[in-house]
């Protein structure tokens, strides 16, 4: 068995969400909803929904984790079976399987439905890759459900209430990070498209402004009066009302357009803001990125302490436990869980907190500091007002250190564990 399969397998059902919960996860394709709020149901649940469609022209993160990192993915699945789930449907579009597939299928050894096989058989069991017709509605949650599993939701229901979760092949891979190496969400994988003179896919420290993405893709300019800058791809993407220097890339953003104004105005869809450029433009046909090129390092980040204001009101902001002049360590949490369904945040970069405010925690890095490393002065004495955490080493739990009892100088367990 896998030392990834192992850590997987041991994991108590409660735990997940506790881990996930405290590593901060959203669902990285788009929503933004806490992660954990859905494995807070795991005992209700025998099955997982792979969302692997990433119907964007422009989208290539979810296939290149899959193809690249196929043997974390794959240790995953099978410490989840093992532990939650009787069958694990990874959905893929057909047109994508022979470039992108052929190690995931090798290394799960999954059964294959072609899309004239769809649904699945309902007692199917085990790792499962379902195909279907290249469509673009086959991305979204409902419509995927009633095409792979014959599903139905209606009205207010989740996939939780049939027996099924469903994540993003890149939640999951955070999953990974949090359950295997104790990693929080701290960065994303994003796309630069539109009106820019490269395509790019970058991975962003979380926060990060949109600046310096643009730059990235060659628009050293700014924007002109005439455009815009959204937030989604090409068929489902909403326009940002701040400045591209104040919005910081959150943990659901997977791409930044570029569009003139005129196009964007007569490509909205409804009340509800919601822009479909599919169209006004050859996506497909265009140059890409299909890896990512280029870890960004920002100056300053600016880390949402909601991931998708739109959920508040059901999702709640994280509270900060840092003060402005508090020095930061990437991955150290920077805000806690409020009450009701909300996650950790944590820093993304290295530097000192300038500013905590009610939606947002700002970190600059400092000037001192290589990027990449943290220098800590022997002398000055630690801050009484910080709250660190760290990993319980037997159940995983994210907890503080007041909580936790030392077992060695690296490794730490739980008052349950002791």
């Amino acid at each position: 068995m896998s030392v990834t399969r192992e850590k997987v397998s041991a994991v108590e059902p409660p735990e997940f969400a506790v881990t996930l919960r405290n590593a901060g996860l959203a669902g990285a394709g788009g929503a933004g909803f806490p992660t954990y709020a859905k494995w807070d149901r795991l005992e209700e649940v025998d099955s997982l929904l792979v969302n692997h469609q990433e119907s964007e022209p422009n989208y290539y993160m979810d296939k290149w984790l899959g193809r690249e990192r196929t043997d974390e993915l794959a240790a995953l699945f099978e410490g989840l079976l093992d532990r939650a789930f009787d069958r694990i449907v990874i959905s893929v579009k057909r047109a994508n399987r022979e470039e992108w597939m052929g190690p995931l299928e090798a290394a799960t050894d999954a059964t294959i439905y072609e899309p004239s096989d769809l649904p699945i058989d309902g007692d199917a069991t085990g790792i499962v890759a379902a195909y279907t017709a290249d469509k673009y509605e086959f991305g979204m949650e409902t419509v995927l459900m009633r095409i792979v599993a014959d599903v139905v939701m209606k009205g207010g229901e989740l996939p939780m209430d049939h027996g099924w979760i469903v994540q993003n092949t890149e939640t999951l891979y955070n999953v990974y990070r949090a359950l295997v190496d104790g990693e929080p969400t701290t960065e994303k994988f994003v796309h630069v498209d539109g009106r820019v003179p490269t395509h790019r896919l970058l991975r962003v420290p979380i926060g990060t402004p949109a600046t310096d993405l643009l730059e990235a893709a060659g628009r050293t300019d700014g924007l002109a009066e005439n455009e815009v800058i959204l937030d989604g791809g090409p068929g489902w993407c909403f326009e940002i009302e701040q400045p591209p220097e104040r919005f910081g890339v959150r943990k659901r953003t997977n791409c930044l357009l570029v569009m003139e104004e005129s196009v964007v105005a007569e490509n909205r869809i409804g009340s509800g803001g919601r822009v479909n450029v599919l169209a006004p433009a050859a996506w497909k046909q265009s140059s890409h990125e299909t890896e990512p090129t280029e870890t960004l390092e920002p100056d300053r980040v600016e880390v949402p302490l909601i991931t998708n204001p739109d959920f508040e009101g059901v999702v709640v902001p994280s509270e900060p436990i840092v003060r402005a002049g508090d020095e930061v360590e990437s991955g150290e949490m920077i805000a806690q869980p409020a009450d009701g369904i909300s996650v950790a945040q944590h820093a993304s970069i290295t530097g000192t907190v300038t500013g905590v405010g009610d939606r947002s925690i700002t970190i600059e890095r400092d000037e001192k500091t290589p990027t990449g490393t943290a220098e800590t002065d022997a002398a000055d004495p630690p801050d009484p007002y910080r709250i660190y955490w760290t990993w319980c080493a037997e159940c995983g739990r994210y907890l503080p250190e007041p909580q936790l009892r030392a077992i060695s100088p690296t490794e730490f367990v739980c008052s349950r564990c002791r």
